[in-house]
């Protein structure tokens, strides 16, 4: 599908889901997904989803055609286990879910089932659009709040929106942005959920692909997070992203992709990169962070079986407690420090001053 020339059709997403006060955010679908998925780090049928969520009195149509991804196995519809089911299952609510939603939104990648029609497969380009058009090229994501009547504006202006009205696609879109917290996207620096959103669009991307056959090389992961418009729906661009999403593409090939899921591919994988490896079953199954040294915030939250993979990335790992309550300042310290030790056992000594080096900076 050409997202430059295909309909904009805002099908479900014109009717209520309920989605409660604006101190909320977006913790209906936090709820949902942990029920539909019965709070299991596996792909379920999409039929059996539904009836998880139907037994607890929610619509489902928003959380399935909008924010997660449908494909078929087996001749049967499934909703796979990506990036934003993974955070919602291993962590609480907060503001970071919101905002990776939100992304998984505006990114408008979730797959096919049975019945949907050819723009159901990207059902929020209008959004995307917005996002990267309006909010990044014109406003340059200097925006606190998301008019209605702007959205209404941008939509109803272009050929492609395929509909009478626009109001109230435009009317909820604003609320789901402010709820969503798309304002805060608008920082140059590496955010956890800016992270988990890079995992995000490769997790899809690669399953979009697979839908038409087309198998995916790792040499190819960079290239088509610009293709999708990663970085022009995830923020300001900045030398600091620029940088991050090399090492993030390494952390996410290294862990095997969407694989990394799977315990027992992990399992598999580490023993060949380390044959002497003797494998465990740990009893805290917490999800570990994975820690760039060059910058303490790109953090990566990833299963614990992929701790053995991630130092072949060039990562520290740390263990659940400490990314908690992560301090990057702290952590830049302490490896300072011990990359310090480490250069003083090896008999490496400094040639000169620290006054001589201060006069080489002045005098040049």
């Amino acid at each position: 599908m050409d997202i430059n020339t295909a309909p904009w059709r805002p099908g479900s997403f014109t009717k209520n889901f309920s989605w409660g006060g604006e101190g909320n955010g977006l913790k209906q679908l936090h709820e949902i997904i942990r029920l539909g998925f019965d709070n299991k780090i596996e792909d379920v049928p999409r039929s059996l989803f539904r009836e998880r969520v139907a037994s607890a009195n929610r619509p489902d149509y928003i959380p399935l055609n909008f924010f997660l991804f449908n494909r078929a196995a087996g001749g049967v519809d499934h909703l796979i286990v990506d990036e934003l089911v993974y955070q919602a299952i291993t962590s609480d609510h907060s503001d970071r879910f919101d905002k990776l939603a939100i992304f998984a939104f505006n990114l408008s990648l979730v797959g096919v089932w049975k019945g949907a029609a050819d723009y159901q497969r990207r059902p929020a380009l209008w959004a995307h659009h917005y996002v990267s058009r309006r909010i990044a090229n014109d406003l340059k994501w200097q925006v606190r709040a998301f008019s209605a009547d702007d959205i209404e504006n941008f939509v109803s202006q272009d050929k492609r929106y395929a509909a009478k009205t626009a109001r109230k696609l435009a009317t909820n879109l604003a609320y789901l942005y402010r709820i969503g917290h798309l304002a805060d996207f608008a920082t140059a620096h590496v955010e956890r959920w800016w992270v988990d959103a890079l995992f995000l669009t490769l997790d899809r991307v690669i399953e979009d692909r697979r839908i038409d056959s087309i198998m995916t090389t790792e040499e190819q992961f960079r290239g088509l997070l610009d293709q999708f418009g990663f970085s022009r729906i995830a923020g300001p661009r900045s030398l600091e992203k620029e940088l991050a999403i090399g090492h993030l593409v390494r952390l996410y090939s290294e862990c095997g992709g969407r694989d990394r899921f799977s315990e027992e591919f992990v399992r598999e994988r580490s023993v060949l990169r380390i044959p002497d490896l003797q494998w465990f079953a740990a009893n805290d199954q917490r999800p570990q962070g994975a820690v760039h040294p060059t910058n303490p915030r790109i953090l990566k939250s990833i299963p614990r079986a992929c701790a053995f993979l991630a130092k072949y990335a060039g990562f520290s790992v740390i263990d659940a407690e400490e990314m908690a309550n992560f301090d990057p300042i702290e952590f830049l310290r302490r490896h300072t420090a011990t990359s310090l030790e480490r250069l003083r056992k090896a008999g490496i000594e400094p040639t000169m001053t620290a006054e001589e080096l201060m006069k080489i900076t002045r005098d040049r």
